[in-house]
């Protein structure tokens, strides 16, 4: 058993909270955390048709049957019991009654924030980090993180990448948008997914997309909505505090799982990423999703950024420290070169607020210029933690 480093949390919040919230994509272990961290909880799968007939007809009889302690997965599915779940955590007072997972966040938080609010702490459990793999005594090699990916299974199960992730796509990618919203053409829909998974690291234009696909810009933002809601990928904003308006502000794009990116666009072994086209964007995913990975497992919200001008002054990733803006440039290479950092040394002159830097790549050198430090990829999450 892998541990997670969220687990510290979570039992922290318990501690608080009469309903505890866990959001994450599909296969990223919120059940496998949720049995081991509350072993003496029931546990209810409203995956399952009959129990799921069960709660939404007769939403009484339902917990009766499930008194007590109780592990519900998949909410999303019958967000009705919301409702009694406030009415019972208010008449109990019980702290860690309820522990409830879902896999969409949108329709999740809409609904707890109409019926939980102020009774849940809500955490977001992302799929493995390196440094929980580290931890576990699994360190791979840069193109084996990429065509692995993190979901737990590849580790668990020694499950192939290749069918794990065709698997992943077709069971839950798919079923989940449907659920959503209707697709009228699953061919546009794939050919979309695939050409989203070819633009990481990019700024997003859905005009152009929209003529790639043959499908309306509106539907295609309506479509890219869902993925974002199901945590098949996540934007990352554009940050622009006092620093003038003649900035890009458009978000950029990635895979929560780099593993399904590399999928998507072809990749069927670790020794094709080396000789891929989009090596670097795969490996600028790969690092922007540990950052995200570290703030969530810490219990924090994301804070990071990206910093574009139309000057063509880019920076990968921004992370707000203890109110100091830290620029990090990320760069798929092994090789040292000091040339690397030029950008940062661009942008910390515009602010006196910009602190430090960091240069995240392929090589192992741990070196420190002007303030600029040179560190290895696997180091991501110590750079964002904030503990």
């Amino acid at each position: 058993m892998i541990k997670r480093e969220i687990s510290e949390h979570i039992l922290d919040m318990a501690k608080e909270y009469p309903v505890l919230t866990i959001v994450g994509p599909r296969q990223s272990g919120k059940t496998t955390l949720a049995k081991m961290l509350f072993p003496n909880h029931k546990y209810v799968n409203l995956e399952e048709p009959d129990i799921r007939e069960f709660a939404k007809k007769y939403p009484r009889d339902f917990f009766k049957n499930y008194s007590g302690n109780l592990v519900i997965d998949e909410i999303q599915r019958v967000p009705e019991l919301l409702s009694y779940i406030q009415v019972i955590a208010d008449e109990n007072n019980v702290k860690g009654q309820f522990i409830i997972t879902g896999s969409h966040q949108m329709q999740i938080k809409a609904n707890i924030a109409q019926s939980l609010a102020g009774r849940t702490a809500i955490t977001t459990l992302l799929p493995f980090s390196i440094r929980e793999l580290s931890n576990a005594g699994i360190t791979l090699e840069r193109d084996e993180y990429i065509y692995k990916g993190f979901m737990p299974r590849i580790y668990s199960e020694n499950a192939t990448p290749k069918y794990l992730y065709q698997n992943y796509y077709s069971t839950y990618v798919e079923r989940d948008v449907r659920q959503l919203i209707n697709i009228g053409n699953q061919n546009s829909f794939e050919r979309f997914i695939k050409l989203l998974a070819g633009r990481i690291g990019q700024i997003v234009n859905l005009n152009s997309l929209a003529g790639d696909v043959g499908i309306s810009q509106t539907t295609l933002s309506s479509w890219l909505s869902v993925l974002e809601a199901s945590f098949i990928v996540f934007r990352l904003p554009c940050f622009f505090n006092n620093f003038g308006k003649r900035l890009i502000k458009t978000p950029k794009l990635y895979f929560t799982d780099v593993g399904l990116a590399a999928y998507l666009i072809g990749i069927e072994s670790a020794e094709q990423v080396f000789r891929d086209p989009l090596v670097g964007g795969l490996f600028e995913n790969l690092v922007v999703a540990e950052a995200l990975k570290s703030r969530y497992n810490q219990g924090k919200n994301p804070e990071i950024y990206y910093f574009r001008n139309k000057n063509g002054l880019e920076i990968d990733l921004i992370f707000n420290k203890e109110r100091n803006i830290i620029p990090i440039e990320i760069k798929s290479g092994s090789s040292f070169d000091v040339s690397l950092s030029k950008n940062i040394t661009l942008f910390k002159k515009i602010s006196d607020e910009i602190k430090d830097g960091y240069v995240v790549y392929g090589g192992d050198k741990h070196i420190k210029i002007n303030d600029i430090e040179f560190v290895n990829f696997r180091d991501m999450a110590s750079i964002v933690a904030t503990d």
